[in-house]
Formats: C-alpha cells, sequence, structure tokens
C-alpha cells in the first residue's frame, strides 16, 4: 500500500489503521452484506468502520439477519434471479434444523464455528442437478413434523443469548425487517401458538422484478432494538413448555395454512388450491401477548 494520499492525523501515517478498515470493508461486503454486483461492495458498510474502536459495538448477526431476510424477500418476486447475502448462515440454519438435507460432517471442538463443520456438497450440473432439484423440493413436500430438528441448539439457548427474544424490526443502514420469536416457540422448546400480528411496515413497494423493492417503516421502529427489556418475550406468558418437540395448539395448522403456500410443486390433478389469504389490515393488539 502506498503512503500518499493516505489519512494523516496529527503527523502520524495511520496505514495499519486504514490497512484494517479496508480488509474489514471486502470481508462484510463478500461475507455477511453479499449483492449481485459481483466485484462491488455496498458503500454503507464503510459508514460502520470509520471509528474501529465502535466496531465491537454493533450486532453484526442481527445485521446480517435483517440483510438477508429483505434478500429473500427481493427473490421471492416473480422476476427476480439469484439469490445473495449471507448464504453460508441461510445453509446452516437448513443443516441444523432439516437432517434430511444434510451433508456429511467433520467432528470439531465445541470452540470451533458450527457452520465449518459441514463438508460443502459436490455441485452437480445439468441433468443432474435438475433431478436433485426435484428431488429435494419432494421432500420439502412430504416434509413432516419429525423430519425436523426443533432445538438442534438445545432448549435454553435464549437464556445464553437473550437478544433471541427480542421482539420487533432489525436493521443494516436504511434496510428493517420485522423479526418475531412468537412464531417459530418450538425453536425454544415451547409449544407453537398462534402469534398475534406483528409489527408491520407503513408502506412498502414490491414489484415483479424486485429491483426496486422498498419498504418503509415509521421512525419510532428505530429505538425498539434499544430497549431490549420491554421488547422481550416472555415465553412462560405467551406459551408453556413442549411436551413433544414438535407441539402446537389445536387451531395453529388452520392458521398457517391459510397464510402459507402448503407445496412447492404444483398439484396434478384434483381440485386446485385455495390461494392463500392475504392479511391487508393488521391489528396491533400483539402487544397484549407481551408483558410490556
Amino acid at each position: 500500500m502506498h503512503a500518499e494520499g493516505l489519512l494523516v492525523r496529527g503527523g502520524v501515517l495511520k496505514i495499519k489503521e486504514m490497512e484494517v478498515q479496508c480488509y474489514l470493508f471486502v470481508l462484510l461486503g463478500s461475507t455477511l452484506f453479499v449483492d449481485k454486483s459481483r466485484d462491488r461492495l455496498r458503500p454503507a458498510i464503510n459508514l460502520f468502520l470509520k471509528d474501529h474502536r465502535r466496531f465491537t459495538d454493533y450486532a453484526w448477526g442481527a445485521g446480517a439477519l435483517a440483510y438477508l431476510y429483505r434478500q429473500l424477500g427481493v427473490a421471492t418476486r416473480a422476476g427476480s434471479k439469484g439469490l445473495c447475502g449471507c448464504l453460508t448462515l441461510l445453509q446452516a440454519w437448513i443443516y441444523e434444523y432439516f437432517p434430511l438435507f444434510r451433508p456429511s460432517q467433520l467432528p470439531q471442538s465445541p470452540d470451533a464455528p458450527r457452520a465449518s463443520s459441514w463438508i460443502s456438497p459436490r455441485l452437480p450440473g445439468g441433468d443432474e442437478a435438475r433431478q436433485r432439484l426435484a428431488r429435494y423440493r419432494q421432500l420439502l413436500d412430504e416434509l413432516s413434523a419429525d423430519d425436523v430438528t426443533w432445538t438442534p441448539y438445545g432448549r435454553d439457548g435464549h437464556i445464553d443469548i437473550p437478544r433471541s427474544l427480542y421482539t420487533g424490526p432489525i436493521r443494516f443502514s436504511d434496510i428493517a425487517e420485522g423479526y418475531d420469536p412468537a412464531r417459530c416457540l418450538r425453536q425454544f422448546g415451547y409449544r407453537q401458538i398462534i402469534p398475534r400480528a406483528m409489527t408491520v411496515p407503513h408502506d412498502q413497494y414490491r414489484p415483479a422484478s424486485g429491483s426496486s423493492y422498498i419498504v418503509f417503516w415509521d421512525p419510532w421502529v428505530n429505538q425498539l432494538w434499544d430497549n431490549v427489556a420491554a421488547r422481550r418475550l416472555d415465553l412462560d406468558f405467551a406459551s408453556r413448555p413442549c411436551e413433544q418437540p414438535s407441539e402446537i395448539v389445536e387451531e395453529y395448522v388452520d392458521w398457517f395454512l391459510a397464510r402459507s403456500h402448503p407445496r412447492i410443486t404444483h398439484p396434478t390433478d384434483g381440485e386446485p388450491q385455495p390461494r392463500p389469504l392475504l392479511v391487508h389490515q393488521v391489528s396491533y393488539d400483539f402487544l397484549l401477548l407481551f408483558q410490556i
């Protein structure tokens, strides 16, 4: 690296500091916040790296998850091709919860990153890739509750990481996405209930192409992350511990099927399946679920 043009403070060249900043910029842009530009990085990342002393103050995990949620939303658009974001996180989550799709795993020490234990499978091509895709879709359509590992990290993960029970929008830069642990209570070892309505955006623009995917939130949501105590889901108030790992309330299946696509493949015969319900008006009485 050449010294010319580098930032000078007090007459001392901050070469090492800038090297670290550049390294982190490339690292974050090529791992946590990947886009489809290949050799370009999001300038917003650099805003968080100007002061290296504050680098550890940011919730990088929540930011990466918010960014991945947004990219998953963009990928659902009819004209969108491909998927970006931290796909290592997505793959590791799939392997942990769905044993049917797990590759081989290496033994590792308890201190090593969990995702590093999985051996990346060989990527097929041509007809083999199409056959594998069809097989994966069939496995997903035939998936039962017994095919899911509901608590791969144990039943006390929320005790070790209290932030996992936060409810509200999570953010990275100008991106904010909803996060609600009440929709996945079985991952905490609790019976799944019908969740109340989530905090919703003020407005959104989600065209079919996905190129101008914009979500608008009210300004007050920016303050929710800093009030963890008030925004923390009380599991014992919301539900009760599971007697079986996949336990749900009786009405949950009907609620879920009315709002989801229960199958990936199109039925080839029989009556056509109804479209999921579109919820245009969302009540904010979800606050009653929490002790706020």
